[in-house]
């Protein structure tokens, strides 16, 4: 969000609404396995040419591309634009309205409709003609993939009525969705090969000679350097260049003209703060160790052993005998950061604390 907010994406502009990437192909599977690298896309190619036979046709078109009046492109259409925003976002007003009016007034044919994450995706795949990536929605709102005003969007050629959006197998619920599919965009792999999208759609691989060995050229207007629409003062080339714009869409302002930085696994992370790289750092929990008492505890056999306790001002050997903190705070070897409560004594239980996480306190860093 921090990059779509500096490139001019906003919420307040559907033609220019914030960009956020495909991130999984596997929506068939009864479970997801985000510790498999083959559930991912690829984050190197655009999004139209993850299907290596639609990317070979796309470089053989772009290279026998000759139209002196139109620059070269791979793409017809484009991964963002206000028909793109509204597609995703037909359940929920203002752009069910917005959507009726686009289509003079009626809703599109179901078929064209969003129904299907899983179908979506597939068209991307096996097409070449869509092109879509994602908006921000799809990892944090719910609401729009459920029909909650029961709109009548139609039947698909199939006879099934459309209503909530059908979702892969791995989501019993759209918050189960939501959930997973943010999980997906913050784990290890994707933060591994995230930095290649942002090359291409904020990057230095979104024009010139890196863009075409990337097959990311869109539409010649599509770009904010190509044109001035206040340099132009014949009105009617203007509106139809206007008119270019809004329905083909706008390519972010490009913020790197470098490739850009690889960004640190939870655990590099977690290493780095305790390393404290740098004398700037201003999150290393071992920084003022004044204020925090540490113990060992056996982690032998453990998964995910805590390598690190901490209670506030509290002297290890006197921990039981005075007052106790409600609460510990604990980081396993993999960098989770949890809190921890404390049980009633009984005689089944060697110990009053457990290290078993502790659901309404636990959290995540």
């Amino acid at each position: 969000m921090h990059l779509n907010n500096i490139a001019g994406r906003t919420y307040n502009d559907l033609n220019q609404y914030p960009v956020f990437p495909w991130v999984l192909v596997d929506f068939e599977s009864e479970e997801l396995d985000l510790t498999d690298p083959g559930v991912f896309r690829d984050f190197t190619k655009p999004v139209g040419s993850q299907n290596p036979v639609i990317e070979q046709t796309v470089r053989e078109r772009y290279k026998e591309f000759d139209d002196p009046t139109m620059g070269k492109f791979h793409f017809g259409s484009h991964y963002s634009n206000a028909a793109g925003v509204l597609h995703y976002l037909i359940r929920l007003e203002p752009f069910t309205s917005l959507h009726i009016d686009l289509q003079s007034g009626r809703f599109d044919h179901a078929d064209r409709q969003f129904f299907s994450i899983a179908s979506s995706w597939s068209t991307i795949y096996n097409t070449g003609t869509d092109v879509k990536e994602l908006i921000p929605e799809f990892f944090y709102l719910p609401d729009f993939l459920k029909n909650i005003n029961d709109y009548d969007l139609g039947k698909l050629q199939s006879g099934d009525r459309l209503g909530d959006v059908i979702l892969p197998k791995w989501a019993a619920t759209p918050e189960d969705f939501i959930a997973t599919h943010r999980g997906a965009l913050e784990c290890d792999y994707v933060s591994s090969q995230l930095h290649h999208w942002i090359d291409l759609v904020f990057g230095y691989k979104q024009t010139g000679p890196e863009a075409e060995k990337a097959t990311n050229v869109f539409n010649y207007y599509s770009y904010e350097d190509n044109v001035n629409l206040e340099k132009i003062e014949d009105e009617g080339e203007r509106r139809q260049i206007e008119s270019i714009i809004n329905n083909f869409g706008q390519t972010p302002t490009q913020l790197f003209t470098e490739p850009h930085p690889q960004r640190m696994t939870s655990l590099e992370a977690w290493r780095s703060v305790v390393r404290g790289y740098g004398k700037k750092s201003s999150c290393n929990l071992l920084e003022h160790l004044d204020n925090v008492k540490t113990h060992c505890v056996d982690v032998s056999g453990e998964e995910d052993p805590v390598v690190f306790v901490g209670t506030p001002t509290i002297q290890t050997r006197a921990l039981i005998a005075s007052g106790n903190p409600e609460q510990l705070v604990t980081v396993t070897i993999s960098g989770r950061l949890n809190i921890h409560g404390w049980l009633p004594f009984s005689s089944t239980k060697s110990r009053p604390f457990t290290f078993q996480f502790d659901s309404n306190a636990h959290f995540d860093r």
